[in-house]
């Protein structure tokens, strides 16, 4: 029987050995299928929901159901007597001690994971409260930008920002997430993975083993107090106005009304709108920024239309110098609501999209291509135009499920097809600059070629 034993730590180095077996395979598999679930800034999270529609009560209610909707229900006498029947083997099998909390959850969230879609999810408490955190541009984090895919829950590094706690550590754009502490990325909801294990409180210490050129690379990060500047912009020699967008953040709107007029003052005759990589964020903050410089002119003014499975939508629309919301459900009047809108930008301007461009970001950019206000270079669009309801239950859990399509304003139906540019470009960098931070802009062909196709 001695011999049969395995020492605890060759126990341990084949544990892991396994799991990185299991991490690598993943790892391969999202190469070949490069389709990201969505994307989140550490420490802010971003995708377009719309919060507060709808209050759910008790999940699990009692009433008449006609013959046509238990043939669209689950079974529940079924569900119950089937669990009841798996507990009993619990009860007298398993030989760990059951943690029922967990036991519950996790048959909720393989309710919601069984819909095969991966923007639906079930959250506790607990990730709830986390989540419902406002973003408002500043947080405590370690300054990155990442994304999920969608096959494996791979987690990329795809921005790293200029001096974070992950900069200083020496992350870099491209590193994959392999463990967050003793976490494996690859196996917790994005969210969830930022919000309870990257975050945390300023000045404590996070450990990442990200995976680079094939090699675990290990990286001791200090969490901080981060102020991301969502906006940068230049005034280049030629006269172009460059804007980089990072992500549609509440503080979004305003520091991109700010460019604008500081471009325009300075004599900007062209501009270009950088949104590659941009995840998305507040959609409200998306039409401010279309509204800022579209005219009132095709389309009846609107910006975005959604529309659920019952035919119910919603508009974003300009009209006589304000901008409006009209809602078609029963869920009452948007409070915040018309708002001021009396600028437009009737200049040459081109975006800059790639596959990593998501959910708001071409809701801005669907929108200026419709009304000709802009012309699209770079590559297709990631294709996320479906809208996320944030409800909360009764008993502080939550779900996050897709509830709608959105609409450009010709309406396009752009999910899973995503944005085409009107002038396709794919990025080539020098050697000494692939995975670099920042590109000088007369060396990125995408920007040139921006700035060509509206010279």
């Amino acid at each position: 029987m001695d011999n049969e034993r395995q020492p605890i730590e060759d126990n341990e180095n084949s544990r892991r050995k396994k799991k990185s077996s299991k991490f690598w395979k993943g790892v391969l598999v999202g190469i070949l299928f490069t389709v990201f679930v969505g994307l989140v800034a550490v420490g802010a999270a971003t995708g377009i929901f719309m919060f507060g529609r709808s209050v759910i009560g008790n999940p699990v209610q009692t009433a008449e159901r006609s013959e046509d909707a238990d043939m669209l229900s689950l079974n529940m006498g079924q569900v119950v007597s089937k669990l009841s029947l798996l507990q009993a083997i619990v009860n007298e099998y398993f030989l760990f001690d059951e943690d029922m909390e967990q036991v519950e959850a996790g048959i909720y969230k393989g309710m919601m994971d069984s819909l095969d879609d991966p923007y639906t999810v079930y959250y506790t408490a607990e990730e709830y409260e986390s989540l419902t955190e406002e973003t408002e541009g500043v947080y405590v984090g370690i300054g990155v930008l990442v994304s999920q895919d969608a096959e494996t829950n791979t987690v990329t590094a795809v921005r790293v920002f200029s001096g974070s706690g992950a900069e200083e550590a020496g992350m870099k754009k491209g590193d994959i997430f392999y463990l967050v502490g003793d976490v494996e990325a690859a196996s917790v909801d994005l969210d969830v993975l930022v919000k309870d294990y990257i975050k945390g409180e300023e000045g404590t210490w996070v450990d990442i083993t990200v995976i680079r050129d094939g090699e675990e690379v290990e990286l001791h990060i200090q969490r901080r107090m981060v102020e991301t500047t969502t906006v940068e912009y230049q005034l280049l020699e030629d006269g172009t106005g460059y804007i980089l967008v990072t992500q549609f953040d509440v503080v979004t709107g305003d520091q991109f009304a700010a460019a604008v007029d500081e471009l325009e003052r300075q004599g900007m005759e062209r501009l270009v709108i950088d949104l590659r990589d941009n995840p998305g964020g507040v959609l409200d903050t998306c039409v401010q920024m279309a509204a800022y410089i579209l005219p009132e002119t095709s389309y009846g003014g609107t910006i975005l239309t959604t529309a659920t499975k019952a035919g119910e939508s919603d508009r974003y629309f300009c009209e006589d110098g304000l901008i409006k919301h009209e809602i078609y459900d029963d869920s009452g009047d948007d409070n915040s609501y018309p708002r001021q809108d009396g600028h437009e930008v009737d200049l040459p301007i081109a975006i800059l999209i790639n596959g990593n461009s998501a959910s708001a970001s071409e809701v801005f950019s669907g929108a200026l291509q419709d009304y000709g206000a802009a012309v699209l270079v770079g590559t297709t669009s990631f294709g996320k135009g479906i809208v996320q309801s944030l409800l909360p239950l009764d008993d502080g859990s939550a779900v996050k499920i897709t509830v709608a399509h959105y609409y450009t304003p010709s309406g396009f139906d752009l999910h899973g097809k995503g944005l085409t540019p009107d002038i396709e470009v794919e990025l080539e960098l020098d050697e000494d600059l692939v995975g670099a931070y920042d590109v000088p802009l007369d060396r990125d062909n995408q920007v040139q070629a921006a700035i060509a196709a509206i010279r």
